[in-house]
């Protein structure tokens, strides 16, 4: 009788600790120059449970503690010396151009990278508007960019943010 209550108190055991996991889809952009800039990083996403995309990851060669524009693009194309050809704000809702996590903004709007006095920008955050592997707010296959400018999170459609310094499509790991 023992023998049976501890081999289930194990099994429960078990499953309660795997009730916490989740493993979702996992993917990387690899930022690239545009042409004339030194712009370079790694950005990771991670599905995870409700909804929820994990975003981590570091860009350097920013000017030193500068704030930058950072969106994904409707276009994983990053050919053009410029960055233009990953196209527009990846926008699947038709959203006016805000904030990252408001209401009305658009699915590629992110919060803005910062660079410390080393030109380093640490990435880190949770978005709930963006999706991996399915869905309208699907990024794989997007374009990831890094502008010249800060957002003003209200000019229309891109926030002001200037030139586009980096350019990475996000690929599914």
């Amino acid at each position: 009788m023992f023998y049976r209550y501890f081999l289930g108190s194990i099994a429960a055991a078990s499953l309660i600790g795997c009730a916490g996991t989740y493993k979702g889809i996992s993917a990387t952009a690899e930022l690239e120059p545009t042409a004339g800039n030194a712009v370079t990083g790694k950005v990771h996403f991670s599905q995870h449970e409700h909804g929820v995309v994990k975003v981590s990851g570091q860009v350097s060669g920013l000017k030193p503690n500068s704030e930058h524009g950072f969106h994904i693009h409707e276009k994983g194309d990053c050919s053009s010396p410029d960055g233009t050809s990953a196209g527009g704000h990846f926008n699947p809702a038709a959203s006016a151009h805000g904030k990252h996590g408001q209401t009305a903004s658009h699915a590629g709007d992110l919060p803005s990278l910062r660079a410390n006095a080393n030109g380093l920008a640490i990435v880190q955050f949770e978005s709930t508007q963006l999706a991996l592997g399915k869905g309208e707010r699907d990024i794989l296959g997007k374009g990831l960019i890094v502008h010249a400018n800060p957002d003003d999170f209200q000019t229309q459609p891109t926030g002001n943010a200037g030139a586009r310094l980096a350019c990475g499509v996000i690929e599914r790991q």
